[in-house]
This record gives C-alpha cells, sequence and structure tokens, in this order.
C-alpha cells in the first residue's frame, strides 16, 4: 500500500484531484472534513476543548463555532492549541482509515496543511495540486462567496506554493494550462511501479 500526501493552497484543485483518484478506485481521505467530524464525535477532543474553553464551546452537543471562532481570531497561538487538540486524533482516525482499506495499492490524505500540521511522515509520498494565485483567489472567491482580501489572508497564513514544489515528489499543475488527466494517471502510473 502507498500513502500519498494531497496538498495545495486554497482553490487549488485538491478536490478536484481527489475526485479522479476516487473515480480510479483509489479512496481518499480528507483530513479537513474528517476534523470536523471528529470535534463533534471524538470524546478526547470534545474534553480537550471543553478544557480549553468551557463548557459554552459546545452547545447541545454540537461545537459553537463562534465560540471557536472568537478563540481562533483573538490571537495567532490560539490555532496551534485547537490544532495540538485536533491533529493528533486525525492522526490516529487516518491511521485506522487506512487500516480498513488496507487492500487498496493508493490510499490519499488530503490535507491544505499537510506541512504545517506535520502530516508528511504519516504518507509515502506527496503531491502539490498547483494554481497561479491570482486564479486560486477567483476560484475562492466564487466559490465560497467570500472577498478578495479574506482569501489573501487565508493564502499568507500557510507556506508558499514555491516552498511546498521543493518538498513534494509531485507537482499537478491545474492552471488549464496542461490537462489535468494525463498528470493524474502519470503519477498513478509512476506510484504503482514503486
Amino acid at each position: 500500500m502507498i500513502k500519498l500526501g494531497i496538498t495545495g493552497g486554497i482553490g487549488s484543485g485538491k478536490s478536484v484531484l481527489s475526485r479522479i483518484l476516487k473515480a480510479l478506485g483509489y479512496p481518499v481521505y480528507i483530513a479537513d472534513d474528517r476534523a470536523k467530524s471528529l470535534m463533534v464525535s471524538d470524546d478526547r477532543i470534545i474534553n480537550d476543548i471543553k478544557k480549553l474553553l468551557g463548557e459554552q464551546s459546545y452547545i447541545d452537543g454540537k461545537l459553537n463555532k463562534q465560540c471557536i471562532a472568537a478563540y481562533l481570531f483573538d490571537n495567532p497561538g490560539n490555532t496551534a492549541r485547537i490544532n495540538q487538540i485536533v491533529h493528533p486524533r486525525v492522526r490516529v482516525d487516518f491511521e485506522r482509515w487506512c487500516a480498513f482499506h488496507n487492500q487498496a495499492e493508493i490510499l490519499s490524505f488530503e490535507s491544505a496543511i499537510l506541512f504545517e500540521a506535520n502530516f508528511l511522515d504519516a504518507v509515502d509520498y506527496s503531491v502539490l495540486v498547483y494554481a497561479p494565485e491570482t486564479m486560486r483567489i477567483n476560484r475562492a472567491v466564487a466559490r465560497d462567496n467570500s472577498t478578495h482580501e479574506l482569501i489573501k489572508k487565508r493564502i499568507l497564513a500557510q507556506a508558499s506554493d514555491e516552498w511546498k514544489m521543493e518538498q513534494v515528489d509531485y507537482v499537478i499543475r491545474n492552471d488549464h494550462q496542461d490537462p489535468l488527466l494525463p498528470q493524474v494517471l502519470q503519477m498513478v502510473g509512476d506510484l504503482l511501479k514503486k
């Protein structure tokens, strides 16, 4: 079994790559979706967040998003505190998921913060989905009904694509210049040879 880490900035097309891999029969773990799910189902996460933020962090068993958002935006260090609670549990959940899908030749782990969250050692190879920043901003503004300024802030909060390109094993260009499917098939073929 080969574990592939998928990363890329907002609007780059990580989810497009994930959908292609799923269509090819390779399971994909979406870290962001699982983290959200675990924050309302994993007792350790719930208890640790309540210790950190108080009982008001959950209302009727649901995450109090306003309480969490206020805490996160209050201080940049607060994001790291929440991540220290959530990310270890995501890693455990991913390991269980891999054990469940142990017959698959390739398993993928999609995370915008693959490097920032230190998930790189949970995978064998990594791929960056790349698109020019202007294209990413326009995609994210349209998709999220957001503003250019807010998307730009989110981009600046993550490691640059240029830095990530130096770290990953593969780069998939999602810029409407190079056809996407041939790039993905070439990467998959290369991984299967390994």
